[in-house]
């Protein structure tokens, strides 16, 4: 999963939302130093990651994509399942998403000292482009695939996935559905158990 799904899947609890944001830029277990619920966090994404990866519905819509994208194809299914959750946040969230992402930004800023190079690097380019919330619109999404098509030197032909999309969108959409249902039992099981 991307972004969005990470920090919903966090449960409104400020320090996991941390870990499970950063951990993409930590490596290993190179996160002892960071306080306790951060390092839940990281342990929490991990679990989440391992779900999904293992997961027959975000493979078959991986299969989809697969010809044409290789073993890019499992990353875009994140970014087109963060769309999904984006557009139809009104399901799964009574914040409004503006006001959710906004507060989400607020608490990066708060806890900049804590964060990875890698995070604060990408975090003004996020946060200028409102990357989470624009994930609900078609161009945004174009501009996420775009930017992740420039970083692999135009080898991941990224860019080109938003026609698979808009091709198959109801599918894509449906396997979404389906899917995070079942994660959100997931994750919130392991952040039960995280927590006790």
């Amino acid at each position: 999963m991307n972004f969005l799904a990470h920090i919903y899947l966090s449960f409104n609890d400020n320090e996991i939302t941390l870990g499970n944001f950063i951990a993409d830029s930590i490596r290993g277990n190179k996160f002892k130093h960071l306080p306790n619920k951060v390092q839940k966090g990281i342990l929490l994404h991990r679990e989440i990651d391992t779900f999904t990866d293992t997961h027959p519905i975000p493979k078959k819509s991986s299969k989809r994509l697969h010809k044409n994208y290789s073993h890019y194809s499992r990353v875009i299914v994140d970014i087109f399942y963060d769309h999904f959750l984006a557009k139809n946040w009104h399901l799964y969230c009574k914040t409004p998403l503006d006001i959710y992402v906004e507060s989400f930004y607020d608490l990066l800023e708060d806890h900049y000292a804590i964060l990875p190079d890698g995070t604060k690097r990408m975090m003004p380019y996020m946060i200028a482009d409102n990357w989470i919330y624009n994930y609900s619109k078609m161009e945004g999404i174009g501009k996420v695939l775009n930017g992740m098509n420039r970083r692999t030197q135009n080898r991941s032909k990224m860019n080109f996935a938003i026609l698979d999309l808009e091709k198959n969108y109801d599918a894509f959409e449906q396997e979404f559905t389906d899917f995070f249902e079942e994660l959100v039992v997931f994750a919130k099981h392991k952040f039960i158990s995280l927590n006790d």
